[in-house]
């Protein structure tokens, strides 16, 4: 057994239900869980001469690992490409499918370590991951591998899509799959690589892409699939307004009752991005608890528009963050995603017209800085996650006898300089998005004093270059 004290903490967000936060007190981690919360006025000596490894944390602020509700790993290797810098989702999608036909089981290996990392150095402890595309021999086994070498705690969907072109669907035919070669597969990966005791590495979960890339036959048989295995489900839902035409054209439906008649509403169901939900739509989720993955970055990059967040969470809605791919983001930053969710949706109410309340007019701009406070943000980041990934009894809060996942940021910095002094937890949040110092999963310190102790970037990044630079010639 392996012991790990994080002594004397600036402050620690433990994210508990009381959300209390310490300054001073220490965290005893042994075995890849959380043991023991030290209070500053406890002694400490002894303990600091019997452990493995001591971390003097008096210049940091400690909070939970944050957890990546999701991602597409894979497009790391097209960020920025010239031709979908300015579009929107479904033009987007078009421009991009000829360049991912071409991936290899390499291409997902090394751009899911690349992406991992990123997180990782975020903050990031926990992620989801949804590859949905199979070219080439690629399987999900490359990603859940990449995960293990990365160190990460790692909830792996199996994507697919069946629906071309030919038949109607955004994707051309030459990406598609058979859907009783999809099950089949997707049973294999659960009964492979999940791994449902508590403080798993990894999990599986069926995923079909979208309304618009699969049919309601796979939809139906995947969530039968899912429920037989206890295994969540995760599919993309109501982005933005194409999405919601297309889901009307071809279903004579809402999104929302599209899922519903499908069977993907309940508390092992996330939704991706959710912007485009209606009222009916926002209590069904909350009744069933069915989660959504808030994507804002790349809400924001595709020009989706904003979702409602604190009328979602106020409904009672699980929700998480996400980053979502890094060709739609593009970065993956946890942490700037957090902030950046609580920017948009202070801006998001502040957009809204003036109402006349007790009286008196009240604006957007009134009700704006108080929708989303620092500390709401950090909650969605972590136990918003948690939640949403069905992880909520042993992730995303710190709190002894939860899997020691911990995210350590310095509070010495020059973003910090001037915002840590008065609040160090605010100023995680409102000041410019560090990277972390430390982060530890599973007791298993990954990032060490800002720098990946996994593997060594530099090669990784030539050869990541290299493969993003023969993906993209490919379809050239």
């Amino acid at each position: 057994m392996t012991t790990l004290l994080i002594h004397r903490a600036r402050c620690i967000a433990t994210q508990d239900d009381a959300n209390t936060e310490l300054k001073d007190a220490s965290l005893l981690i042994r075995d890849g869980r959380i043991e023991r919360i030290i209070p500053a006025t406890e002694n400490t000596d002894e303990l600091v001469k019997q452990v493995d490894e001591v971390i003097d944390a008096r210049r940091h602020v400690v909070v939970p690992g944050l957890i990546n509700t999701h991602h597409h790993m894979y497009q790391s290797l097209t960020r920025a490409i010239p031709g979908v810098q300015n579009a929107e989702l479904f033009s987007w999608l078009q421009g991009l499918y000829p360049i991912w036909v071409g991936l290899t089981p390499e291409m997902v290996r090394v751009s899911g370590q690349v992406a991992m990392a990123e997180l990782l150095l975020s903050g990031c402890t926990t992620s989801s991951d949804h590859l949905y595309i199979y070219p080439n021999g690629v399987r999900l086994d490359d990603s859940i591998e990449a995960a293990h070498t990365m160190g990460m705690r790692f909830t792996a969907t199996r994507g697919s899509m069946s629906v071309g072109q030919s038949q109607g669907g955004l994707p051309p035919d030459s990406v598609v799959e058979k859907e009783p070669a999809i099950l089949k597969e997707t049973q294999r990966l659960i009964e492979t690589w999940h791994d449902a005791s508590y403080g798993a590495m990894t999990h599986v979960a069926v995923a079909p892409c979208s309304p618009f890339s699969v049919s309601q036959d796979l939809m139906r048989e995947s969530a039968k699939l899912a429920r037989a295995h206890g295994v969540r489900l995760h599919t993309h839902l109501a982005e933005n307004d194409h999405d919601i035409a297309y889901t009307r054209e071809k279903f004579n439906c809402t999104p929302a009752q599209y899922a519903e008649d499908l069977g993907w509403v309940g508390h092992d169901v996330w939704h991706a991005h959710g912007v485009k939900l209606d009222d009916e739509g926002t209590y069904l989720f909350a009744r069933t608890r069915t989660g959504i993955a808030h994507c804002p970055c790349s809400n924001m990059r595709l020009a989706s528009g904003i979702l409602p967040l604190r009328k979602m969470l106020d409904a009672g809605v699980p929700i998480g963050l996400g980053v979502d791919g890094s060709a739609s983001n593009d970065a993956a930053h946890l942490l700037n995603e957090a902030r950046q969710a609580m920017l948009l949706a202070r801006v998001g109410r502040a957009m809204e017209p003036p109402r006349v309340e007790d009286g008196r007019t009240v604006y957007g701009c009134d009700r704006g800085p108080a929708e989303m406070t620092p500390r709401d943000a950090l909650r969605l980041a972590t136990r918003g996650g948690a939640e949403v990934l069905g992880r909520a009894h042993e992730l995303g809060q710190i709190t002894e006898g939860y899997c020691a996942d911990i995210a350590m940021f310095r509070t010495d910095t020059l973003s910090m300089a001037g915002g840590a002094v008065h609040d160090p937890v605010g100023a995680l949040l409102l000041c410019a998005s560090d990277n972390a110092d430390y982060t530890i999963v599973n007791g298993r310190v990954v990032v060490r004093e800002g720098e990946i102790a996994m593997v060594d970037m530099g090669p990784l990044i030539e050869r990541h270059n290299q493969l993003a630079m023969q993906l993209a010639m490919g379809a050239a």
